[in-house]
Formats: structure tokens, sequence, C-alpha cells
């Protein structure tokens, strides 16, 4: 793992990979599965790992989470960086900063909650996650309105906020006044578009964030990184011909749940065995499993 601070750079210089968490028949946190499942990104020339809803950090025990944070370092290669993520409770989110502090990861991102929660109360938790952990932390905003832009302009001048991944779906990604405030008070080279490959070419292009983060980008890192460079360089066509190449597999996400869809697909495209999905999920059925096969096959 990457154990340097964390610079701007980052955020353009590879597509931000999503993966699942691969376990083993027993539930426990697999590290030789998982192994497979980073040397697969990382062949394809991606540099960075974000472990948060794919990986379904919102129900990771306390009495595995050091050990997964010593086997996602120890596993991803030197010049890999690595994010992992707390929350969302922000009691559970403070003792997982106590076992970051024995670790280094550039930052971690705060899954994001809309229960019983408020936005000054949301604020103050990310001041106070920040402080202790001793550096800023990422953002997710994953809900409309979630957080007002004053607060995040309170954050990032309280140093508390690293980047900001920005995953508010909309119908129309161009159509997102929410997105114009918040790049109206926070760096729009510290934001990424957190949606995967679909709305990444509006975000960039049109709006000008740094990057975007990938689930299927874990099934074909190659391609993810192939339409990151195109959309950096100005060739949109190509770009779109590869965001129309992710569509099917996209389909499936969108149409049955992200999470565990991609869960399946890289099991299926024969990267690593993913396991069974962890409560409060449930695996899918033999027919959208072969969905996901026939889809991955063609990927392939």
């Amino acid at each position: 793992m990457l154990e340097s601070t964390f610079s701007i750079e980052q955020l353009r210089s590879s597509v931000i990979a999503v993966p699942p968490l691969a376990r083993d028949a027993e539930g426990r946190v697999c590290g030789t599965e998982n192994e497979k499942i980073i040397k697969h990104i990382e062949d394809g020339g991606v540099r960075s790992l974000l472990y948060g809803g794919n990986a379904i950090f919102y129900h990771i025990r306390m009495s595995e989470y050091a050990s997964t944070l010593a086997m996602l370092a120890e596993k991803s290669g030197d010049e890999t960086v690595v994010v992992p993520s707390i929350g969302p409770a922000h009691g559970l989110a403070l003792d997982q900063v106590d076992v970051l502090r024995d670790f280094h990861f550039p930052t971690v991102m705060l899954l994001p909650s809309r229960d019983v929660v408020d936005q000054q109360g949301i604020a103050r938790s990310v001041k106070l996650l920040a402080d202790q952990l001793g550096k800023p932390v990422v953002l997710y905003i994953k809900f409309d309105r979630w957080l007002d832009p004053s607060f995040v302009r309170s954050l990032e001048s309280d140093g508390a906020i690293s980047w900001i991944k920005y995953a508010v779906v909309r119908e129309n990604p161009t159509d997102d006044d929410y997105l114009r405030e918040i790049m109206e008070v926070f760096p729009a080279e510290r934001i990424i578009s957190g949606i995967g490959e679909q709305p990444a070419i509006v975000h960039l292009r049109d709006f000008g964030v740094a990057g975007f983060t990938s689930g299927c980008v874990c099934v074909a890192p190659g391609e993810s990184m192939r339409m990151m460079h195109a959309i950096h360089s100005g060739d949109f066509d190509q770009a779109e011909s590869i965001r129309q190449w992710f569509l099917p597999l996209e389909d499936l996400r969108n149409d049955i749940n992200p999470i565990r869809v991609l869960h399946h697909a890289v099991e299926q495209a024969g990267i690593a065995k993913t396991g069974s999905m962890i409560p409060m999920l449930s695996d899918l059925t033999s027919q959208q499993v072969e969905s996901i096969r026939q889809a991955v096959l063609g990927m392939l």
C-alpha cells in the first residue's frame, strides 16, 4: 500500500475502484481471494482502491475491522492508494478511527446515513472525526441536499475534508444544481464522480470534476482506465463507446442492486470467489446470477 500523504494527483491519475470484499464459506474476510481481486484491478493499471458500499463496510464487525485493514494494506501494491470506510453510525466511526490511527491510510471515507441525523449534526460529526483521526476525511454525498453547501464550505475552511465523492443519481446528470452549488464552495479538483462510468463523461467534461469511482472497473479495469484517459484527452467519442460497452452490467446493477450484482459479477468473471452476501443483504437467485454471467462473458 502507498503510505504517502494524500495528493490531488491521485484523484486524476487513476480510476478509483470500489471493490467487493470477498469472504469465505464461514463468512470471514478472505485474504487469498481479496488479493486476487486487488491484483486483477492493479493489473489493469488502477492504483486507487476505495472500500465502502460495495465492500459492505456498513456492516463490518469491529472485531474484524483491524485485521481487515491490515489485510488490505498488505495485499495491495506499493503504488496503490487504499481508502477504507468508517461509520455510518457516529459512535462506531469513533471506535474505528481509534483503530485507524495504528495504520497509514492517507484518508478514510465516512459512509452516509439518512437515519437519525440532521445537517448540522452531520457537519459536527465530520469535524470531530477528522480531528480524532488527525487528518481530513472523504465526504460521501450520496443523497440530494444531504448536506447544505454552507456546511461543506465550513468543513473545507476547517480543513476537515480530503475530497468529496459525489454520488447523487439524476435521470439527467447534466441537470444538477446541487453539484453546481457544491462546486461554488469546494474545489473541483478534489471532487470525484461517484456513480461509475455512466455519468462520468458528463461530470468530468461538463462540470470539471477530477475523476470517477467505479464498481465495474473491478471486472474490466483496463477498459475503465482507457475511458478515463479518453475523457482527459478530450476523445469523448471513444469514452462514449466504452461507456456503452459497460452498460449491460450497469443495467443489471440498476435493475437488481448495485452491490449484490457486482459481488456476484466478480465471481462470475472468474476473478475471485467472493462468497455469500453477509446480512443484511441477500444472495441473488440462480436466474439473476446467470444474467450476470452472460453480461460479464460479453465483457471478457
